[in-house]
């Protein structure tokens, strides 16, 4: 059963793994160092040792790198007071001039919080698979004009995800990551990022399933939402990006992790990680980047206020969907509208 205090120790855990992965995409060594104690160790394979050595490694040999999105997901965490083991599944992508890099490992961490602060004491990073293919990444300029815009993302000062994040927290009131003050605002904290978590999965839904209604749900009425596809409002974007979907996709398919949630009282601000796959007109083309996320708490109520993807990645080639042969027995299908499994599985 999970108590009040696994669910603050959680958050903070879950905040401490996503500044590592942001740290490193962003080429932070600040950023990186914050997910470590300062007595904390690493062992990588190449090398094992002080962690505050490995933040300069990967620091500096991230400068000059083209953008690499570390994403980290299927957290498993056991906190016991002040202490804290975790394990995390990592897919990497690690771009090089002529080849695209998908490396699959997993971290097995051990965390503890000082001075209300939870951060890494050791972690150990494991491989287990990886997928190297000829670079198909374009990265062209941008449409004249603002309709189909997003910003592409970069390393350090450049990266437009951290001025977006300043300009949420100033708008927000001066959001800062600061150890949260007392147990009772750490437990609000910490329910407010389960409530915005669920905004999160409802989105991926609502796109996927091309569910307008449900997308429209989940922003405020005075929303903006920069997706590139669609720019504009919150309701503007349920009704085009779904209509988009069914008139334009065969499939589509959006997954999120690496979830940064900084709360203070009815503001909040957010960056996630996602992966989206979509198939059109026998084409396949997989996309990496980020959410940058402003939240407000309305009516007692968790909705997005601004929603902003900045793009990292991707990749195009021929579509490779099968739908017989292997796959023949696997019957169970996803589709677009109230027809796909998931409906009737929550119906029940």
């Amino acid at each position: 059963m999970v108590s009040p205090d696994d669910l603050i120790a959680r958050h903070g855990i879950l905040n401490a793994l996503a500044n590592h992965s942001r740290g490193v995409d962003r080429a932070d060594a600040n950023l990186l160092g914050s997910a470590y104690h300062a007595d904390a160790t690493v062992d990588y394979g190449f090398f094992s040792g002080p962690a505050a050595t490995l933040v300069d490694i990967l620091a500096g040999a991230q400068k000059a790198a083209l953008p690499t999105l570390h994403r980290t997901s299927n957290c498993w965490i056991k906190a016991q007071g002040p202490r804290a083991t975790a394990e995390s599944y990592v897919i990497a992508y690690v771009e090089e001039p002529d080849l695209q890099r998908w490396v699959m490992g997993r971290y097995l961490d051990t965390l503890e919080c000082r001075e209300n602060t939870w951060a890494l004491t050791h972690r150990t990073y494991v491989l287990d698979g990886n997928v190297n293919r000829p670079n198909s990444a374009v990265r062209a300029d941008p449409p004249t004009g603002f309709e189909h815009f997003v910003p592409a993302g970069g390393k350090g000062a450049a990266d437009p995800g951290r001025a977006l994040l300043a300009f949420h927290s100033a708008s927000a009131g001066a959001i800062t990551m600061t150890a949260t003050p007392n147990r009772e605002a750490a437990l609000e904290a910490a329910i407010a990022r389960a409530e915005i978590h669920d905004l999160l999965m409802a989105y991926a839904r609502g796109v996927d399933r091309a569910d307008e209604a449900l997308l429209a749900s989940i922003f405020t009425d005075d929303s903006t939402v920069i997706s590139g596809v669609v720019n504009g409002s919150g309701a503007a974007f349920a009704r085009d990006i779904t209509a988009f979907v069914r008139t334009n996709l065969e499939m589509c398919f959006h997954s999120v992790a690496n979830e940064w949630i900084d709360v203070r009282g009815d503001e909040a601000v957010g960056e996630h990680y996602v992966i989206a796959q979509m198939v059109q007109a026998g084409t396949e083309v997989l996309t990496g980047g980020r959410y940058i996320d402003r939240y407000q708490r309305r009516d007692g109520k968790w909705l997005i206020h601004s929603r902003t993807f900045v793009a990292d990645w991707s990749h195009s080639h021929p579509s490779t969907m099968e739908r017989d042969g292997f796959y023949e027995a696997l019957t169970n299908r996803g589709c677009f509208g109230p027809s796909d499994p998931v409906y009737a599985h929550w119906a029940a």
